[in-house]
């Protein structure tokens, strides 16, 4: 458990937990406690981080109404809530710039885990790198967090599962693992040869032959230390695009439950 936290706090963890174990939604859980997991690291939180596919969000919602909790949906791209008083869950479906989707290998592939007492799981090491390569705001980096994860979970890390998660995203994790490799040095290889060549061979045959047509990127990485780019300089705005077509999708996926509802107040706001 990472760190002691207020019974309080503790109590609606649990009851959110039993509750969606109960009526076995499958769901992973992610944030500090699968960080300690995979790392050892203790660190407090004060949410409870749960990640699970679009369609089960729709299902949860009710589950969680039913129990007492006031829910919302936040965003549908990515973020629905569940609180009671000042402490809060968050039911996460993917990335908020939409190229990182939660999908059901996500919870097939998690790991048996312990959380305030109840038997569940907690996010595969891969799929906790995957959720966290494009968190690189100004006000939260998680790069440690993925050289953590490295490095607390060699050498069993799934390599090829990671490729295939980061997909066409793969100079993200490159990023990632130059961090890694400069944080730990005496250690890279943690990332096995053949990752490291792969990367980088990709990475000189673009740079040897770059895409004149190719699109700008930085509003997937950060809308608001690139909003420059697209509101003056006239860029494109990947960022907008993809949450369009991501917002089509959820769209399709909720519209015959309740959580529909919510979705359409929060598009029309």
């Amino acid at each position: 458990m990472p760190m002691e936290v207020p019974e309080e706090q503790a109590s609606l963890f649990r009851e959110v937990l039993i509750a969606l174990e109960k009526k076995q939604v499958p769901y992973a859980v992610s944030g500090a406690f699968a960080l300690r997991q995979h790392t050892g690291i203790c660190r407090f939180t004060k949410d409870l981080d749960l990640f699970m596919t679009a369609r089960t969000v729709c299902d949860a919602l009710p589950i969680l109404r039913d129990c007492g909790f006031e829910c919302e949906i936040v965003d549908p791209v990515w973020l629905a809530k569940a609180h009671k008083g000042e402490f809060f869950v968050d039911l996460i479906t993917g990335m908020s710039n939409a190229v990182i989707v939660v999908e059901e290998s996500w919870i097939e592939r998690a790991s048996p885990a312990v959380v305030q007492g109840v038997k569940t799981r907690v996010l595969a090491p891969e799929e906790l790198v995957a959720s966290k390569i494009f968190v690189a705001r100004r006000e939260r980096f998680d790069g440690a967090d993925i050289a953590h994860v490295i490095y607390g979970t060699y050498p069993s890390f799934d390599w090829d599962r990671e490729m295939q998660l980061v997909g066409a995203h793969w100079e993200i994790l490159l990023w990632s693992l130059l961090l890694f490799r400069y944080v730990y040095p005496a250690h890279s290889h943690y990332v096995p040869a053949a990752i490291w060549r792969d990367l980088l061979q990709r990475l000189a045959k673009e740079i040897a032959r770059p895409d004149p047509k190719a699109r700008f990127r930085g509003s997937l990485v950060d809308n608001n230390m690139f909003a420059i780019d697209v509101n003056e300089w006239g860029l494109a705005n990947l960022l907008e695009e993809e949450r369009g077509r991501r917002l089509e999708q959820t769209g399709t996926i909720c519209e015959s439950s309740g959580a529909a509802n919510g979705i359409a107040a929060r598009r029309a706001s």
